[in-house]
C-alpha cells in the first residue's frame, strides 16, 4: 500500500509538471502573436535540439535567457530563441552586429519552460556534494563549527533534504530544530540520547519552516501547537527506502520549534525473537496472547519502544485464520495482512468512538494506540471481555504504577481484573559496543548499592557472584563515536493472577503502586531496575545509562 501511494505521488507530480508546461507554452504563444515574432515550441525539440556553441558567453544566455538555435550561412539567417525576458538592447546588438557580416537574424519566442530545459542540457548545473554529518563529543566545539558551516552553504532548495537524509545514515530517531536568541540549534536523538548536532542562522530557520509547512501541511504562522505528517525516498540504490516522518511544532519566544520523529523500519525486526526477551518472560508472552481473549497492556513513556513490542506480537498473532485491527495516532508502522486504521485526535475523533465501531467488523485482534481517557478504557475493557483479545498502550513508569493510575482513571472495576491478563513496562538502553568496551572493578560502595537492589530477587534467576563484580564501561571507536553501538530492551513484566486482582476488585484496601509491586515480586517478578542490572552485570550496559534511563 505504501508503494503505491509514493508512485501514485510520482504520477501525479509528472501530470502538474505537464500541466505547467502545456500552460506556459498556451501563454507564450498568445504573447508572441502579440509581438509579432514567430513562435517555437521546443517540447519536440528539447531532448534533440543542440545549442550552437562559443556563439555567445554562457553567462550572457543565463542572464538574458537567449540561446542560440542554428548557425547562419550565405543564405541563412541566424536564428536565436529568446524570452519575454530577453532585453532588446541584445536583440538590436546581434542584429547590428551580422549585419555588418551581410548576414541576418531570426528570432524565435520561446518559453521559459523551453529555455530552462535547453539551458540545463548545455549548461548542466554543478552536482555539489557536502561532508557528511559528524556527531559531537562532549566538548567538540570544533565539529560542531564545521557541521554548522556545512549546514549554512547547502543550497537553500536542499538544505532540508539533507538534513533528513544525514539523520537517516546516523540512525536518529528525531530531529530537534529549537530556537535560540541568536540562531537555531540543530540536535538529533540517536539511541535515545540526544547529540548537538549544528547552531545556524536565522536564515537557516525559515527555510527548514519553509520547507516543513510545504510538505507537511502545517502552518508558519501558527500560534498553537501542530502535528503533520510527510514521507520522503532516501538512501541511494538498493538502499533507497521511503521515509515515513511526524512532524510536531509548538510556538516558542524565539520562534516555532519543531520535532520531526524518523520511522525508519525493517519488518524483519518486529519479531519478538529479536528483542532479547528472557525464556521465562517470552514463554508468559506466547501463552497470554494465545488466548482469544483478555487485555495486554504495555506502559512506559514516550521513545521506550511500547510500539515496536506490540507490533512484534501483532506480527506473531498474524496468520490467515484471524482479523487483526488497529486504531492508532498516526500509523507508524505499515503491516501486511493487518487492518490499519488511522485515528486523528488531533481534529476531535477519539479511539473510543472507533474502538466501538471496528467491534461490529468481528476482528479476533485489537490494538489500541493509546488509552487516554476513561472512556476508551471501559470500552477496551468491555472488548477484551467478549471475545477480543485488546492490546494498547498506557503511559506510567512501572507496571504497578500502572494498575493505581487506571484505578484513578475508572475506579475500582471488578470487570477489569478479570480482562487485564498481562503488564508489561519497558525501557531502551544504549548497548555496548563489545568490540570497545572496557571492564573494571566495582568500589565497595557500588557493590552495596548491586546487592542490595538484587537481593530480593526471585529465585527461577541466578544470583551472580557479587564478591567480584566486573562491570563495563564505553569506549570511543571510529565505528562508534560514544562506545555504544544501538539499544536494548529491559521488560518488567507482571502476569495478573489471583492476588493482583485482589487489589484491582477491592478486596484489598491498600490499593497502591508500592503493594502491588511488594505482591507482584512475591509472585516472581523481576523489577525494571533489577533486569537492568543484571544486563549490566553481563556487560551489556553501563550503570550510567541506566541512571540516566531507569
Amino acid at each position: 500500500m505504501l508503494m503505491l501511494s509514493v508512485t501514485m505521488n510520482a504520477v501525479d507530480e509528472q501530470k502538474q509538471q505537464q500541466q505547467r508546461r502545456d500552460q506556459d507554452e498556451q501563454t507564450t504563444q498568445g504573447r508572441a502573436a502579440i509581438l509579432g515574432i514567430p513562435y517555437l515550441d521546443t517540447r519536440g525539440l528539447d531532448t534533440e535540439l543542440p545549442l550552437v556553441q562559443d556563439v555567445l558567453d554562457v553567462q550572457e544566455m543565463h542572464r538574458s535567457r537567449i540561446v542560440p538555435l542554428k548557425a547562419g550561412g550565405d543564405s541563412e539567417p541566424w536564428q536565436f530563441g529568446v524570452t519575454t525576458q530577453t532585453p532588446q538592447s541584445l536583440l538590436k546588438q546581434l542584429t547590428e552586429k551580422y549585419s555588418a557580416q551581410a548576414q541576418n537574424t531570426s528570432f524565435l519566442l520561446i518559453s521559459l519552460s523551453g529555455f530552462n530545459t535547453l539551458m540545463n542540457r548545455y549548461d548542466p548545473p554543478v552536482t555539489v556534494t557536502y561532508n557528511d554529518i559528524e556527531i559531537a563529543r562532549p566538548g567538540d566545539s570544533e565539529t560542531i563549527a564545521e557541521v554548522s558551516k556545512t549546514l549554512n552553504s547547502v543550497g537553500s532548495d536542499e538544505v532540508f533534504d539533507f538534513l533528513i537524509t544525514q539523520a537517516d545514515k546516523l540512525g536518529a530517531s528525531d530531529i530537534h530544530i529549537e530556537n535560540q536568541r541568536d540562531g537555531i540549534r540543530i540536535r538529533l536523538r540517536i539511541d535515545g540520547a540526544l547529540h548537538p548536532v549544528a547552531e545556524l542562522g536565522s536564515d537557516r530557520y525559515r527555510v527548514l519552516l519553509g520547507a516543513l509547512a510545504s510538505r507537511a501541511n502545517i502552518s508558519t504562522a501558527a500560534t498553537e501547537p501542530q502535528s503533520g505528517h510527510l514521507q520522503q525516498e532516501v538512501g541511494e540504490g538498493e538502499a533507497r527506502h521511503v521515509l515515513n516522518m511526524r512532524i510536531e511544532t509548538v510556538p516558542t519566544m524565539f520562534g516555532q520549534d519543531a520535532v520531526i520523529r524518523l520511522f525508519n523500519f525493517d519488518e524483519s525486526m518486529l519479531n519478538l525473537d529479536r528483542l532479547g526477551i528472557g525464556p521465562k518472560e517470552r514463554g508468559e508472552i506466547d501463552e497470554i496472547i494465545s488466548h482469544p481473549r483478555g487485555m495486554v497492556l504495555m506502559v512506559g513513556p514516550t521513545g521506550s519502544g511500547k510500539s515496536t513490542t506490540l507490533y512484534s506480537m501483532l506480527n506473531a498473532l498474524n496468520s490467515t485464520d484471524r482479523k487483526i485491527i488497529t486504531l492508532e495516532d498516526p500509523i507508524e508502522f505499515s503491516v501486511p495482512g493487518i487492518s490499519q486504521i488511522p485515528v486523528d485526535t488531533t481534529n476531535g475523533q477519539s479511539f473510543a468512538e472507533h474502538l466501538r465501531s471496528v467491534l461490529r467488523l468481528d476482528p479476533d485482534v485489537v490494538m489500541v494506540g493509546e488509552i487516554r481517557d476513561a472512556d476508551t478504557a471501559k470500552t477496551a475493557i468491555q472488548a477484551s471481555i467478549t471475545g477480543h483479545l485488546v492490546l494498547s498502550t498506557f503511559h506510567a513508569n512501572s507496571t504497578a504504577a500502572a494498575f493505581s493510575r487506571m484505578i484513578d482513571l475508572i475506579g475500582v472495576n471488578p470487570i477489569f481484573s478479570t480482562a487485564i491478563r498481562l503488564v508489561v513496562a519497558q525501557r531502551l538502553v544504549r548497548r555496548l559496543d563489545d568490540s570497545s568496551k572496557e571492564a573494571y572493578e566495582a568500589d565497595d560502595a557500588t557493590k552495596q548499592w548491586i546487592a542490595s537492589i538484587l537481593k530480593d530477587l526471585p529465585s527461577h534467576v541466578e544470583m551472580p557472584n557479587l564478591d567480584s563484580v566486573t562491570l563495563y564501561k564505553p569506549v570511543p571507536s571510529a565505528t562508534s563515536p560514544f562506545g555504544y553501538n544501538g539499544r536494548m530492551v529491559i521488560m518488567e513484566q507482571m502476569v495478573v493472577d489471583g492476588e493482583i486482582q485482589k487489589y484491582l476488585r477491592g478486596d484489598l484496601a491498600d490499593v497502591h503502586a508500592e503493594s502491588i509491586e511488594a505482591t507482584a515480586r512475591s509472585q516472581g517478578m523481576v523489577t525494571l531496575l533489577q533486569q537492568a542490572v543484571l544486563a549490566a552485570l553481563r556487560g551489556e550496559t553501563t550503570l550510567e545509562e541506566i541512571n540516566r534511563v531507569i
